[in-house]
């Protein structure tokens, strides 16, 4: 039997092929796959921990203290944390009335004044006739039915992801489980002649990832905090929603800021008017917090960590929203991190070449 090479056009069309059935598949079960990718890198943050623990005790007991340390301490600061909340949201609810005064006696009168269009005045009390009048009007029960056909279908795919929430904890507690035995797994895949290597950028990655993952969510907090004392202490009454929401928005350089400045300015003008003594003391908070976490959190908890300047930080959070949108911000800096180890490596490669050392030239740049 003569063994007939195959076409290398028919060997390309089975590449391709597989390649997007691949991802056609991959984007029918991402569903599925987001879920053990959240846990992979939950358990990538919390090994650290169980690894510690299980010197003195077995790791599957070690896994259960730092869920139930973990349980306990969300428990406690929600305990401390929902009344307040939902004070600041009853606060936020009552702005309601004062933010239909100021549309109707500056927005709606200065388009009355200066323009030809007649915005509706709006009163509180008639919202609800409105809407039940507006609906009455427009919608009939064909519209009725098959809004409540969306509704069903929403909320079972808000059990559908529920169901996936409850199986993260899970799948996070076998990813921790066997974190040890399925890196050795890994390792002993890897080319024998390029092992060390590949293992020496894993380490280095790993390092980068954890310090600035560390340090950022211990910048965050202590960020969050600095904003909510002082809007607190200036009297805003959403204060302290306003602060916590900067100060996790902060993981994207940039946003916490922006986002907590706009908000506050916003409520300090429905809370005390146009007044410039309670502006100017929350733009000197945020100056405050800008100035601590430009010169004393982030040099003293971050680094150098990701060893990246300022500009190329605002490339990659550019750059990740432009790929991957709100997703692609916050993956921006950690995926920055890794391929500013990967860069380092590889000069470090070319500057041992014989190339860069002048010893051995391209035939492109050799003398004839």
């Amino acid at each position: 039997m003569i063994n007939q090479p195959i076409d290398p056009f028919f060997r390309r069309l089975f590449f391709v092929t597989v390649l997007i059935v691949s991802l056609v598949l991959l984007h029918l079960m991402m569903p599925v796959i987001i879920p053990f990718v959240i846990a992979f890198v939950l358990a990538y943050l919390f090994n650290p921990l169980v690894k510690r623990l299980s010197k003195y005790i077995k790791r599957w007991m070690a896994i259960i203290v730092v869920y139930a340390t973990l349980t306990l301490g969300m428990v406690l600061l929600l305990w401390w944390l929902v009344p307040t909340l939902w004070h600041q949201l009853q606060a936020a609810w009552e702005y309601l009335p004062k933010i239909l005064n100021w549309y109707n006696q500056v927005v709606r009168e200065w388009f009355v004044n200066n323009s030809r269009i007649r915005l509706p005045e709006l009163e509180a009390k008639g919202f609800s006739e409105t809407l039940v009048e507006y609906m009455q009007t427009h919608y009939k029960f064909a519209d009725a039915s098959s809004l409540m056909s969306q509704i069903l279908a929403s909320s079972m795919k808000f059990i559908n992801n529920a169901g996936l929430i409850v199986l993260v904890p899970i799948l996070t507690f076998y990813f921790l489980f066997n974190w040890d035995s399925r890196l050795q797994t890994w390792e002993k895949a890897l080319p024998a002649a390029y092992s060390k290597k590949i293992i020496r950028i894993a380490k280095d990655s790993d390092q980068a990832l954890m310090a600035f993952i560390k340090g950022q969510l211990l910048v965050m907090v202590l960020l969050g905090a600095i904003y909510a004392v002082q809007l607190q202490l200036i009297g805003l009454e959403l204060g302290l929603i306003i602060g916590m929401v900067a100060g996790i928005a902060s993981f994207v350089p940039y946003l916490g800021f922006g986002i907590g400045f706009v908000a506050a300015i916003i409520a300090c003008l429905f809370q005390f008017g146009l007044n410039w003594t309670y502006l100017s003391l929350i733009v000197g908070a945020f100056l405050v917090g800008q100035a601590a976490e430009g010169y004393i959190l982030q040099p003293l908890l971050l680094g150098d960590k990701i060893g990246l300047s300022p500009l190329w930080v605002i490339f990659a959070v550019l750059a990740g929203a432009s790929l991957l949108g709100f997703v692609g911000m916050l993956i921006a800096l950690p995926v920055a991190a890794v391929l500013n180890v990967l860069f380092h490596h590889l000069y470090d490669y070319y500057i041992s070449t014989d190339f860069y050392q002048g010893r051995k030239q391209f035939d492109l740049f050799e003398k004839k």
